[in-house]
């Protein structure tokens, strides 16, 4: 069966340019031109969507808030970015919404092609999930100067409520339910955003600094969430303290 791709892009001539060398490629190919149509047909769609090339500057609502209304209603389809500005800080934006991959307009196409064809066939198909690791579920839990209740979704530090989205509480309950284990990247993109562990993308990084700043006394100087070199993470639930 061919991919469908579907392609959200505004600019009409290059949406369908790029609609018509996909469909060259062999693959099916949807166009639309702003994020609600987008929305709409995923919504209806469903996993017969495979990749999502996204635009960023569409009118209305932004590929920005496109890509991360489709990660917190738990859509996992590979997307890849497309946008006209190149800062670091626009890159790393579009990787913590969820974007998979990051292209800088002008682009070349058989640049495009290539990395679509790299997301199709590193994306994970519905009929083999990768099993979970076994872990006790932990519903709420103290640690440090964080109390956290995964079931109200209610995160405090030193009695101060703090905001998460959805996929930082889920990040840091993975953690909580694993402790003192090293988990890599793959796991979490696997466990955690429910992608192929094998996609390169910068969204854990991303999320483990959001997550030290919210629950570290010094996110520079990390005591419960530490980066193990080439490995991955441990989360340390009860640091140990020096005396010297």
């Amino acid at each position: 069966m061919r991919a469908h791709i579907l392609v959200v892009e505004d600019e009409r001539h290059l949406g369908v340019g790029i609609k018509y060398n996909l469909e060259a490629e062999g693959y099916r190919v949807s166009l639309v031109e702003d994020g609600p149509s987008a929305l709409q047909l995923i919504e209806h769609s469903g996993s017969s969507i495979d990749l999502i090339i996204l635009d960023l500057m569409l009118p209305g609502m932004s590929g920005y808030t496109v890509c991360e209304q489709l990660r917190e209603s738990g859509v996992t389809t590979p997307v890849l970015m497309l946008s006209a500005r190149t800062l670091s800080e626009d890159r790393a934006r579009g990787f913590d919404v969820g974007a998979n991959q990051y292209m800088s307009k002008p682009f070349d196409l058989s640049e495009l092609i290539s990395r679509v064809k790299n997301l199709l066939q590193s994306s994970p198909g519905p009929s083999s999930p990768r099993p979970a690791p076994q872990h006790e579920s932990v519903d709420a839990i103290s640690f440090g100067r964080v109390e956290a209740d995964f079931r109200t979704h209610q995160v405090s530090v030193d009695g101060e409520p703090i905001k998460m989205t959805p996929k930082e509480l889920r990040l840091l309950r993975y953690f909580v339910e694993n402790p003192e284990r090293v988990i890599n990247r793959s796991e979490l993109l696997t466990q955690v955003w429910e992608m192929s562990g094998n996609l390169q993308t910068r969204a854990v990084d991303q999320f483990i600094a959001r997550l030290r700043k919210a629950i570290e006394p010094s996110p520079a100087e990390p005591v419960h969430l530490l980066t193990v070199r080439d490995a991955g993470y441990r989360f340390v639930l009860e640091p140990e303290t020096s005396t010297g």
